[in-house]
């Protein structure tokens, strides 16, 4: 994979931080600085995908009907039929209904 050199300016203080980190991982600087921004940069995009997820139920709550129905009455219709369904194959009445 192609790398660019980008100049950052980081403090003393920042400094003394990392390389100790990167000591401890056995790391060089870069490699714990590239580390950590595609840590930080994969955090960004995940958070930015569960606000577009919320922000979809917010527009569109989960109990309200959409333009496919309504799911709950959809589940209890589906379920009913499907007991019926394994009632009919079980052919034994005496068990009685599900």
């Amino acid at each position: 994979m192609a790398r660019t050199q980008t100049m950052v300016q980081l403090t003393d203080e920042l400094l003394v931080v990392l390389d100790e980190v990167a000591t401890r991982r056995g790391l060089s600087r870069s490699a714990l600085i590239r580390e950590l921004v595609s840590d930080a940069l994969r955090e960004e995009s995940a958070a930015a995908i569960g606000e577009r997820i919320a922000a979809g139920y917010r527009r569109i709550p989960q109990a309200e009907p959409d333009e496919w129905g309504d799911a709950s009455t959809m589940r209890d219709v589906a379920t009913e039929e499907l007991l019926s369904r394994l009632d009919a194959e079980e052919g034994d009445s005496s068990r009685g209904t599900w």
